[in-house]
Formats: C-alpha cells, sequence, structure tokens
C-alpha cells in the first residue's frame, strides 16, 4: 500500500515539474540539424501551371551558421530565447535636455504641425511658454499633453503627440477634429516666433 502511494507521489511530482526538471530533449534543436532537399517534382501530366515556391528558403553561407547567436538553454538541449532587456520609460519621455527649435511641417494630409525633438515633458513646457507669450488665453487640461487655448472668439485645443524623440504639436477643434489649415497655421505660427530662445 504505501509503495503504490511513494509511486503515484513520484509521478504527481514527475508531473508537475515537468519534463524540463529533468533535462530531457525536446527536439527544438532539430533544426539545426535540417537538410536541404531537393523540389518536389510532378509529372508533366499533372501540372496544370507553372509551379513557383511562395516562401523559398535562402541559402546561407555555412560560416555564417558558425556565426549566428546560438539559443540554448544551459544544459544545451533545449530552445531558450533570451529575454528582453527592460527599458527605462522615464528616459524616452524625459531627457533633461533643451528640446530643439520647432519646425512648421504638414503631414500627408496637409495638416500643419509642429514638429520638435527631444523629450515630451521639456517640450511640453517649451509649448506652454510660447502659448503663454503669444497672448492665447491657455487653460492647462486634466490631460498633461492637451491646452485649451481662445483665438479669435473661438475655442481651440494644442496637442502634443510624442513619437519617440520626435514631437508633434497640433491644433484642434474642441470635437477633437484638425482645425481648419489657415487658423491652425496662425497659431502654430505664433508659437513657433514666441518659442523660448
Amino acid at each position: 500500500m504505501q509503495l503504490r502511494v511513494v509511486v503515484v507521489l513520484g509521478l504527481v511530482s514527475m508531473s508537475l515539474f515537468g519534463c524540463s526538471r529533468f533535462a530531457m530533449d525536446n527536439s527544438s534543436l532539430d533544426y539545426k540539424e535540417s537538410k536541404t532537399v531537393a523540389p518536389l517534382k510532378v509529372p508533366e501530366n499533372l501540372q496544370m501551371r507553372p509551379q513557383h515556391a511562395l516562401y523559398p528558403a535562402p541559402q546561407i553561407d555555412p560560416r555564417a551558421l558558425e556565426q549566428a547567436q546560438d539559443f540554448k538553454n544551459a544544459k544545451g538541449n533545449r530552445f531558450d530565447l533570451p529575454r528582453p532587456e527592460a527599458v527605462n520609460a522615464t528616459a524616452s519621455t524625459s531627457t533633461g535636455a533643451a528640446p530643439s527649435r520647432p519646425q512648421l511641417v504638414q503631414d500627408g494630409n496637409g495638416i500643419p504641425l509642429l514638429k520638435v525633438d527631444g523629450g515630451s515633458s521639456e517640450v511640453w513646457q517649451y509649448v506652454n511658454a510660447a502659448s503663454s507669450a503669444a497672448n492665447l488665453n491657455a487653460t492647462a487640461s486634466e490631460n498633461s499633453n492637451v491646452m485649451q487655448i481662445r483665438y479669435q472668439d473661438k475655442n481651440y485645443e494644442i496637442r502634443l503627440t510624442p513619437s519617440g524623440a520626435s514631437n508633434t504639436v497640433g491644433v484642434y477643434n474642441t470635437d477633437h477634429n484638425f482645425a481648419d489649415r489657415d487658423v491652425a497655421s496662425e497659431i502654430l505660427a505664433l508659437i513657433y516666433q514666441n518659442w523660448p530662445a
């Protein structure tokens, strides 16, 4: 009776720990031993149209395979992809350096934008300062990258959109659509002209 309990407990523990704990090979590295196979020959009387490989296998230089990175686990018996490195999220949004001088640009639809390189928090501080200097009656919003302004007796929004190390500043109506191109160009020109040196 005790022997059966020990055997059952042993089997359960082996299944819970998994095969990798016991260094069993799962054939995940077999791709390294693969051989090139000749293409399938179809008899002429069965072939209705020309056959082309959809995804032809590239020819790889054997020296490149010798220098390729090896993705084995510590025991060398299983494929093990390395974990990605941690990314410092604050480094991409705040660099501490002064942003670049803005550029007046247009997107593919002809919408005027300001393009500024630098950390988004520093760029946003410069946008606030330029809006204040241009007397745009800026009002802070709950969102840190959106500002309410009043221009020619109408309300607009200025938004900062970060994308990597670059940022774009756009002018929007209160319904979250792009503002009229002429009005947006005038507002962005005011921000550009009052940009802190």
